[in-house]
């Protein structure tokens, strides 16, 4: 009997140490897993818009940052875009182009350890990195109520803590999620990833506070972060809101199918409101 038990406890014990190695793993390696950074330095000629130019954002914690701005036309909002977790601002180039075609002003930051920056990517860091982008655009003449961010994917959490500390005159959210630990969890039901994850991202708790006209779109074929859960980020927050589902969206092409009538139509109500002034900005020091 002694000799039975000791051979069924040997798969279970195995099967622990497999279980903890797997969960250790996964939270030591939490940075690289969720910050899938490219650090080759982006190239603005690639994207050739004109006018487009790279610029230095400073954050509070000294970093300077690459970016690329656009100033914008007279009478125009600007938006300020906040990528997702892969990748670099390359990849984003034709969002770059078809914004552009929009007629406002573009500030597309690149965040700390992207795109050949210093640091290290964090949800703090990232939070700065925004914060800082912020405040670019109001030294070069652009107040927070004529700025819209555009929060894409991962980013949207970072679009979302930014609107709760600073004045900006709307919110788009593209593929949000409720929390990363919610999406982290889903991808891993049996692991207690929720209580280990450290870059937590939590949208739903902060996105009630956000006093701004706040749009959502999502794919309804997005196999990254569940639709559902960007529904619960809408019903969460405050008026005014909107949410739009692309029917054969996935997690990368929501504007691209069919979502940029709906962010150019919301981008202009949100300009009539605020009656922009004046000439447009020349960027000061800082940019190259």
């Amino acid at each position: 009997m002694i000799g039975r038990l000791g051979l069924l406890a040997i798969p279970s014990t195995l099967a622990v140490v497999i279980y903890m190695s797997v969960v250790f793993g996964l939270s030591r390696h939490e940075t690289g897993l969720l910050f899938q950074a490219d650090r080759t330095p982006p190239d603005v000629a690639n994207a050739n818009v004109d006018g487009l130019q790279s610029v230095r954002v400073r954050t509070a914690d000294g970093l300077d940052l690459t970016a690329w701005f656009l100033p914008p036309p007279p009478g125009q909002m600007t938006i300020l875009y906040l990528h997702g977790n892969g990748g670099n601002l390359t990849n984003r180039i034709g969002r770059v182009r078809r914004m552009a075609r929009q007629g406002n002003g573009l500030l597309f930051l690149e965040y700390r350890g992207y795109g050949g920056n210093p640091g290290t990517p964090s949800e703090d860091g990232l939070a700065a990195d925004a914060a800082g982008a912020l405040s670019f655009l109001r030294d070069n003449g652009i107040e927070g109520g004529h700025v819209v961010l555009y929060g894409e994917s991962l980013g949207t959490g970072v679009a979302v803590r930014l609107a709760t500390d600073h004045r900006v005159g709307g919110v788009i959210l593209d593929s949000p999620y409720t929390s990363i630990a919610n999406v982290a969890q889903s991808r891993f039901p049996l692991l207690p990833i929720k209580l280990l994850i450290r870059n937590r991202f939590d949208l739903i708790g902060r996105i009630a506070r956000i006093e701004a006209p706040l749009l959502i779109v999502q794919g309804a074929r997005d196999q990254v972060i569940p639709p559902a859960m960007g529904r619960a980020v809408y019903e969460a927050a405050v008026q005014p809101k909107t949410i739009w589902v692309a029917p054969d969206g996935t997690h990368d092409d929501v504007l691209e199918s069919g979502g940029d009538p709906i962010v150019t139509s919301f981008i202009a109500g949100i300009r009539m409101a605020s009656r922009l002034p004046g000439p447009s900005p020349a960027p000061k020091a800082g940019t190259r």
